[in-house]
């Protein structure tokens, strides 16, 4: 396997790239940069360019000839981006007003990079979607201003050629792909009206009749918009800040799913609580959402929004499809411990369970074959490091960073799609490095009269087994009712009673011998031909069980409360009654 796909790591340490395995050596292609000033970095989208500031230029190489493009005097770039076909370097410095009051200059730029000009400069408030966004062969580019969206084409950055002006457009989201160029817009609600996202076809505007679907919502106080590959779907994930009921402190979400050709849906998820992650696959037919309160439900969607398979509950809050789509990861971080499953998810088989333990970062590598796990300052400042796994569950190489150093960011080189071909998939590990000594996990406290004992595992939680929820070959394609489910666990508990009695038969004298009353409820039930008097001899009996059960608990120890005291104290005017009516009296 050759060394075809770095990392780039940024840190105190200055900037540098590590070639990918099987070596791990930094790579001399990138002539390392060692200011500590590194705030933004930044590779096209085939990978073939690099750009990053070092707190006194903006640098572009190209990453295979290792060779200066160009370099740009702006010291105080904190964001860089591509546009998809490496036409233009998008920069954004942070927006200043002057001393005096007056407005600050523009600070988002536009560069032309194969001249090296800039072609145009916006004022640009907010960090937050300060990047204007590409239709994938750069035919269209569109930014938010004002709560309207502005198109240029041709990357013709003086003529606006469209605009999409609803009431307060504030997010917007162009599909991936080739043409045509699809839009989905986010308006939250006011004044009592709801909010919406609608999807659009480039270039028809006009009004809500031209939108190709619509989907409102009243909980939502923003949103997160995901295509998936193909344009054909859209997940909205809509959130409120507040959960009103107060069962959650990450507020309330729902997960809506809108089709391009105008179908929607609120996807049902089977348990109360956060939608942790959704992503897609990249086949474009299914979607993994992670909810619920811990410990957490995963389960695969299609575009029915019916569940395909239910990973059951466990620690996560994360899915990362592999790119080839044939491998998925549920993983737990932050919070929680770095627990990850590595799923096959042509076979619906587990693959292997390693543990990242502190990960800041997950991210596969283009090949679909390795991951790397990082932990990053400032999230966390110290014991920062990466990790390169096999996704068999093997580190094949593991950096950690002196401890008077900081690693902020570690990512791959991007490839264009089929650059790798997919593998079949593996499940015997591969060879790793040795494993490290690893601080055993804390002892829960135990109080000083348990403990001589011996340890009893108690969990809080049972989590819920994977479970298939396709319709079975030979089966019928309806999935089972709810009354069809009852009417099944009811035979079965019938079922297990009868063996129960028959077991209990065959036990012998060697059983201790119940009380009368008990073995009256054993005896097949007689009738007397009157319906009304069968019904409470039926009902006496019922109180009679109920009577002797509460005797077993008294004669345990536990105290009875004082209704409970008079049940038993009825008990020989029950039997009374009931022989009465048996006898016909």
């Amino acid at each position: 396997m050759s060394c075809l796909f770095p990392l780039a790591v940024r840190g105190s340490e200055g900037l540098y790239m590590v070639n990918g395995p099987p070596s791990f050596t930094e790579s001399v292609a990138f002539q390392r940069d060692s200011g500590k000033n590194c705030k933004a970095v930044a590779f096209s989208k085939d990978g073939s360019l690099f750009a990053w500031c070092n707190g006194e230029k903006v640098n572009v190489v190209n990453v295979t000839r290792a060779e200066l493009l160009h370099s740009f005097d702006l010291p105080k770039t904190v964001c860089l981006e591509f546009s998809p076909k490496n036409s233009v370097l998008a920069t954004w410095q942070a927006y200043a007003t002057a001393k005096d009051g007056t407005a600050g200059v523009p600070n988002l730029q536009l560069h032309d990079l194969r001249t090296g000009k800039c072609l145009k400069s916006f004022v640009q408030k907010k960090m937050q979607n300060w990047c204007p966004c590409w239709a994938e062969d750069e035919s269209i580019c569109a930014r938010n201003v004002n709560n309207e969206v502005h198109f240029f084409e041709n990357n013709n950055f003086n003529t606006i050629a469209n605009k999409l002006h609803l009431q307060k457009v504030s997010d917007f989201v162009l599909s991936p792909g080739a043409q045509p160029t699809k839009v989905a817009v986010y308006v939250p609600g006011s004044k009592g009206a709801p909010s919406f996202v609608r999807l659009y076809q480039y270039p028809n505007f006009g009004g809500p009749q031209s939108a190709l679907a619509n989907k409102s919502f009243f909980k939502a106080d923003k949103v997160t918009m995901l295509w998936n590959k193909k344009a054909t779907a859209v997940l909205v994930v809509a959130s409120t800040e507040v959960d009103k009921s107060g069962a959650s402190y990450y507020g309330e979400q729902t997960l809506h799913y809108l089709a391009a050709s105008g179908e929607s849906a609120v996807v049902q998820l089977p348990k109360n609580g956060p939608i942790y992650d959704v992503a897609w696959s990249p086949n474009s037919v299914e979607f993994c959402a992670v909810y619920g309160f811990m410990p957490a439900k995963a389960t695969v969607f299609n575009l029915k929004c019916d569940p395909v398979f239910d990973f059951g509950t466990g620690p996560r809050n994360a899915a990362y499809y592999s790119p080839h789509g044939h491998i998925l990861v549920l993983a737990g971080f932050g919070n929680l411990r770095g627990q990850m499953e590595v799923w096959d998810v042509k076979n619906y088989k587990l693959i292997s369970k390693p543990v990242a333990s502190d990960s800041t970062y997950f991210a596969w590598c283009p090949d679909g074959e390795h991951i790397v796990t990082a932990t990053c300052a400032p999230r966390l400042r110290v014991g920062n490091g990466y990790k390169i796994w096999h996704y068999t569950g093997s580190v094949l190489h593991a950096h950690e960073v002196p401890a008077d150093q900081e690693m902020w960011q570690v990512f791959w080189q991007p490839f264009l799609d089929g650059v790798f071909p997919e593998r079949a998939v593996r499940y015997q590990a591969v060879p790793g490095e040795p494993p490290r000594a690893q601080p055993g996990p804390a002892q829960a406290y135990r109080p000083p009269a348990l403990r001589n004992r011996p340890a009893t595992s108690s969990k809080l939680h049972e989590d819920e087994p994977p479970q298939n929820m396709k319709p079975q070959l030979g089966g019928s394609d309806k999935p089972v009712s709810k009354i069809a489910l009852k009417n099944q666990r009811k035979h079965e508990a019938k079922k297990a009673a009868k063996q129960e009695a028959k077991a209990d038969a065959h036990q012998g004298p060697a059983q201790v011998r119940a009380p009368q009353n008990a073995l009256q409820n054993t005896v097949p039930a007689m009738t007397t031909g009157d319906p009304e008097v069968d019904k409470k001899i039926k009902n006496l009996k019922k109180k009679l069980k109920a009577i002797e059960q509460l005797k077993e608990q008294a004669a345990s120890g536990k105290q009875l409360e004082k209704n409970q005291v008079e049940k038993i104290q009825k008990e020989a005017a029950l039997l009374k009654e009931l022989e009465d009516l048996e006898l016909g009296v």
